[in-house]
C-alpha cells in the first residue's frame, strides 16, 4: 500500500465509525472518505451521482447496519447502493463487505438475504470450511469473532465459501481474488461495542439461545477484538495485492 491509497466505506448507522480498519489503513498512509447513508432523509432520494466516481476508490469497505438489505421502501438508498456497488464488482475493484456489508455485496449480485433460523449477538466460534482452493483468503482453522445479526445471505454464485458455524451455515465467502464478504464483525473494536450496546432498542430485537446478555458483552476484554481485527488487517492485504497503485 502507498501513500495515495483511496479507500471509501459506506456507514449505514451514526457514529459506527470505521472501527479497527481506520488505524490500520491510517498507518499506511491511506486517504480515507465516506458516504454516510444514515444521514440521508429517507423521502429523500439519492442519486447515483452523488456517489464517488468508481475511478476515485482504490478500495472499498463496506459497514454494517441495523435494517435489512430488503427493505427498500424505508430506506430508499440502499437500491442505488447496490447499483453502484453492481458498476464497481464489474469494474474488479477490490471490495471488503462487513454483516450488512457482506449481506449487500450478495444481494446486489443476486444472492438472497433471508431471515436466519437463529439470531446471533455475541462472542462466538468460527470455522474455516476445508478443502477450498489454495489461492483463497486464508483462515484459521477457527477463531472467535463478534456476531450480530438476524438475517444471513446466500453465497453468491461464482463465490468461494469460507467460513461457518453451527448457528449459521454462511459466515463468510469470496468472490475472485478481490471481494470478501463476512457476516460477522472483524472490525469492531471497544468504543464501537460501548456505543451498540446505548441502543436498547436495538438489543431489545435479539433473544434465543445464541444472544448473549448486555453483562456478559460489557466484560469484554480489549483480548476478544484482536483476532478479528487481525483477520480484518489481512483481508484488507489480501484484496489490494493484486493490485497496484
Amino acid at each position: 500500500m502507498t501513500s495515495h491509497l483511496k479507500v471509501h466505506y459506506f456507514q449505514h448507522i451514526a457514529g459506527e465509525g470505521f472501527g479497527s480498519c481506520y488505524t490500520y489503513l491510517k498507518q499506511q498512509g491511506a486517504v480515507i472518505s465516506a458516504t454516510e447513508f444514515f444521514a440521508l432523509p429517507v423521502d429523500q432520494s439519492l442519486e447515483i451521482e452523488a456517489l464517488p466516481s468508481i475511478e476515485d476508490v482504490d478500495l472499498l469497505i463496506i459497514m454494517g447496519g441495523t435494517m435489512s438489505v430488503n427493505d427498500e421502501v424505508n430506506f430508499p438508498w440502499l437500491k442505488i447502493e447496490k447499483r453502484w456497488l453492481r458498476r464497481y464488482l464489474a469494474a474488479g475493484k477490490p471490495a471488503i463487505g462487513l454483516c450488512l456489508g457482506g449481506q449487500l455485496i450478495a444481494n446486489a449480485l443476486g444472492a438472497a438475504v433471508s431471515r436466519n433460523e437463529q439470531q446471533e449477538l455475541g462472542w462466538a466460534t468460527v470455522r474455516k470450511i476445508q478443502h477450498v482452493p489454495t489461492e483463497c483468503f486464508e483462515l484459521p482453522e477457527q477463531f472467535n469473532v463478534m456476531q450480530w445479526h438476524s438475517e444471513t445471505f446466500e453465497i453468491p454464485k461464482g463465490a468461494v465459501h469460507l467460513a461457518e458455524n453451527t448457528v449459521c451455515r454462511n459466515q463468510m465467502y469470496q468472490i475472485g481474488k478481490n471481494v470478501l464478504g463476512f457476516q460477522f464483525h472483524p472490525e469492531i473494536v471497544p468504543e464501537t461495542l460501548a456505543l451498540f450496546l446505548e441502543n436498547d432498542d436495538e438489543l431489545n430485537k435479539f433473544s434465543g439461545q445464541y444472544v448473549a446478555t448486555e453483562a456478559e458483552l460489557k466484560k469484554s476484554t480489549k483480548l476478544n477484538f484482536i483476532e478479528g481485527n487481525q483477520i480484518l488487517n489481512s483481508a484488507i492485504d489480501y484484496v489490494l495485492r493484486q493490485t497496484v497503485y
